[in-house]
């Protein structure tokens, strides 16, 4: 079974600010009271309801300023308790998320009962590859040496759907890739790419995943994508650059810097066999795309 790629994290800052990339969701209490209203209580069911593969990453309570401190700050902890209640086991929650109780210090809405509330921060689920930039948490990898770096020979993906899929990796060319040096270039064999597009075929994705585990374990390393076709003899750069580019998003929506990938495609300009080609195998060897070890 492979084991997940080890990080260490320092969690610098954690504030209760929203960036951009996070969603806000609120509800409101009654005076002096811990427990949702029921209509409150609907609205928050909806939420949940419509938000299934969301992620919560803080929960926030406030008061208004009516009576002491210390009963408000109880009565604010008391709130995101009981909404943490709530939303438990039913939407996913960062597991070291901070639910924060500010009872009357905050900045004090004129509406009293727009302070009685909790505000649910959450991240949507397109967005959730990038949860750690997202939250401001900086990652340490904990790199190994290249010798004691070991790969699996299959990787399971599971789509939005659930449904999984095990894909057979080349363990070899991993190992290659991993002790390459700089200005070396490696062909990413049995890539292919629905006729005349850059959509990957689906028999193909193995070689991404592949990819992509030697950039996760190998966080220095940084490559050039580069695509070829066939069978024209014009210099037309558009599709291989296309095809290139799609490696790279791939990776990108992985979690893999953006920094770390270029791209570019060279048409048909570098054939690997004189133009025309004789046969199939020939365009086929013609077709393909191959890594420029920038750095490693």
């Amino acid at each position: 079974m492979f084991k997940k790629i080890q990080l260490l994290l320092f969690i610098l800052l954690f504030s209760s600010q929203i960036t951009l990339a996070q969603e806000q969701f609120s509800v409101y209490f009654d005076t002096n009271k811990s427990a949702l209203s029921l209509a409150e209580n609907k609205s928050l069911n909806h939420w949940i309801s419509i938000n299934p593969k969301v992620k919560i990453v803080a929960i926030n309570g406030f008061t208004d300023k009516d009576g002491s401190y210390e009963l408000n700050d109880s009565l604010a902890q008391k709130r995101v308790d009981f909404i943490s209640e709530l939303v438990v086991n039913k939407i996913a929650i960062r597991s070291d998320f901070k639910s924060r109780s500010f009872g009357e210090n905050h900045l004090q809405k004129q509406d009293k009962s727009k302070n009685r509330r909790v505000d649910i921060y959450y991240i949507l689920e397109k967005d959730l590859a990038r949860e750690n930039e997202i939250l401001g948490i900086k990652e340490e990898v904990v790199v190994k040496h290249k010798s004691e770096i070991r790969y699996p020979d299959t990787f399971q993906v599971q789509d939005p759907n659930g449904t999984i899929s095990e894909f057979n990796l080349d363990v070899d060319f991993m190992q290659k890739v991993t002790k390459a040096k700089s200005g070396e270039k490696l062909q990413l064999d049995n890539l292919n790419f629905q006729w005349n597009t850059f959509a990957i075929m689906n028999d193909s994705r193995g070689k991404l995943y592949e990819l992509l585990l030697v950039m996760m374990q190998n966080p220095q390393l940084k490559i050039e994508v580069q695509g070829h076709i066939c069978c024209s003899t014009s210099a037309k750069e558009k599709l291989s650059t296309q095809r290139a580019k799609a490696i790279k998003e791939f990776l990108k929506g992985q979690g893999i810097e953006s920094n770390r990938i270029t791209y570019q495609g060279f048409g048909s300009t570098q054939p690997l066999y004189p133009l025309p080609e004789k046969n199939e195998e020939e365009r086929a060897a013609n077709r393909r795309v191959e890594i420029l070890i920038i750095e490693n």
